[in-house]
């Protein structure tokens, strides 16, 4: 039999990596904890990086929109040699055969100014529809938040997860490795037969494999981790608290109805598309505009010289044009009833995404739940026929395999663990509350109205305006 002492060893080795295996356990108070994380992500993000250039282009369409009410102002210049040669026929005064030769360098300069009076609302429109594609891209902004943000809580609970699977599985092996040398020891003495020891090694081999997945899962979660946070994880805390979340899932998804970023998108989308049906059926009645002139025209080497200018007020209308205007009109149409469309679509989807993310997080409290009974249920298991096998009463494999049923246990408390986290930090996003501001992070939180404001009215490149927003230019550039 084997002797008190060791099995004891073994107890206490078992009990005390119980203790230290624990998801929450305490570190050090240096570690990164999960708000450092969602920091990294947001300030590191390219993704971020995109989609905001993507609405400073949007803004930039309010300015080039707003243009078409504005005068616009126009310069031509041109220089031009022109000669003449020629023979006389002859006449009464000129003899035949007589040659002439004319030369002249002629240089002109033309200023022409047009400003749009009036199109029965059609540029207006437009503007309006181009206001609503900023807001439409603002959305979409926040939606990219939110999963960027969701991914570093991924990314930071797996790379804890797989840390600790790699304790459970270095534990396993340093067990196994006990249970293989007892195993050896009583073979020794005639307690245990060859088959006993073989199980034991054979046990022992598999941890190692184990180990061997379980340290290549975490170098992997590792690298998951720098693409979504943007840095090399250090030591990490235990997460916080869960954040409080609603008990009612009816109450979670009207909140997302009103406030979640993919259907905000699409319903200013939708008003944009109409706007722009308005701003189409308009572009087929008359316009007018004043129109101006000033041209000066100097011959050199001569004294001629002409100024000329004009001012008057021009109206038009398109009355075909291969039906284009009719063609548009309809095409702007679909778009709008597309849109509409798809607003629908978007609400039924982000609703149902309330519901998975709810029903997530119920399984994951079940889950731990359960792990939590089993991992109790197999402990006992396990002492008692460790107790028995020192009797006699139980075989090697029977202690093995209850070492498997513990180690299971505990490796499925790990992931339900990580994953009640995860469902969690959905629910958040899928009610459309996943952002840097509701979350309260220490970060400086990107303001989409800001670059919005200087250049909404398109400031000249040489105006004070200009050379403002040419140094902001400057400093959102990136290498």
């Amino acid at each position: 039999m084997m002797n008190t002492g060791k099995m004891r060893s073994v107890r206490s080795m078992i009990a005390a990596s119980c203790v230290g295996l624990g998801l929450l356990a305490p570190m050090a108070t240096q570690a990164e904890t999960l708000a450092d994380a969602l920091v990294g992500a947001y300030n590191n993000s390219g993704l971020l990086d995109q989609n905001r250039a993507v609405l400073r282009a949007a803004d930039e369409d309010v300015a080039i929109a707003k243009s078409a009410l504005k005068p616009v102002l126009q310069w031509t210049g041109n220089l031009t040699q022109s000669y003449n040669r020629s023979v006389s026929g002859g006449t009464s005064t000129i003899p035949a055969g007589f040659k002439s030769s004319t030369d002249s360098l002629t240089t002109s300069v033309n200023l022409v100014a047009s400003l749009l009076v009036y199109d029965f609302g059609s540029s207006r429109y437009s503007i309006e529809a181009a206001k609503e594609t900023v807001l439409a891209t603002r959305e979409t902004l926040v939606s990219a938040e939110q999963q960027i943000l969701l991914r570093a809580v991924d990314a930071y609970m797996t790379v804890i997860q797989t840390q600790q699977l790699v304790s459970l599985a270095e534990n396993n092996v340093r067990v196994l490795t006990q249970e293989l040398r007892a195993a050896r020891d009583r073979f020794e003495v005639g307690e245990v037969t060859r088959t006993d020891v073989s199980l034991a090694e054979a046990e022992l081999a598999a941890a190692r494999s184990n180990l061997a997945g379980a340290q290549g899962d975490f170098i992997s979660a590792k690298a998951y981790y720098k693409v979504a946070v943007g840095r090399e994880p250090g030591r990490l805390s235990p997460p916080p608290s869960l954040p409080k979340l609603s008990n009612s899932i009816a109450t979670a998804k009207a909140l997302a109805v009103r406030q979640h970023p993919d259907i905000l998108t699409v319903q200013h989308q939708v008003a944009a598309a109409d706007l722009l049906v308005r701003s189409n059926e308009t572009a087929l009645k008359p316009n007018v505009s004043v129109q101006g002139s000033y041209g000066l025209t100097e011959t050199f080497d001569s004294q001629a010289s002409t100024r000329s200018g004009s001012i008057g007020f021009q109206v038009g209308q398109t009355i075909y044009q291969g039906g284009a205007l009719s063609a548009g009109v309809r095409k702007s149409q679909a778009q709008r009833d597309a849109q509409r469309g798809n607003l629908h679509v978007v609400v039924k989807d982000v609703e149902r995404a309330v519901s998975d993310a709810y029903a997530g997080l119920a399984s994951a409290r079940a889950q731990i739940e359960a792990s939590q009974r089993q991992v109790r249920a197999a402990q006992i298991a396990f002492d008692g026929i460790r107790e028995e096998a020192s009797l006699g009463a139980r075989t090697t494999l029977d202690v093995l395999d209850a070492e498997q049923s513990l180690l299971d246990a505990r490796s499925a408390r790990v992931s339900a663990q990580s994953q009640l986290y995860v469902a969690a930090y959905s629910v958040l996003s899928a009610t459309g509350q996943l952002t840097a501001q509701d979350l309260k992070l220490p970060v400086q939180i990107y303001d989409p109205s800001a670059y919005y404001n200087m250049v909404k009215d398109g400031p000249t490149k040489y105006s004070k305006e200009g050379k403002q927003l040419d140094r902001v230019l400057k400093a959102l550039q990136k290498d």
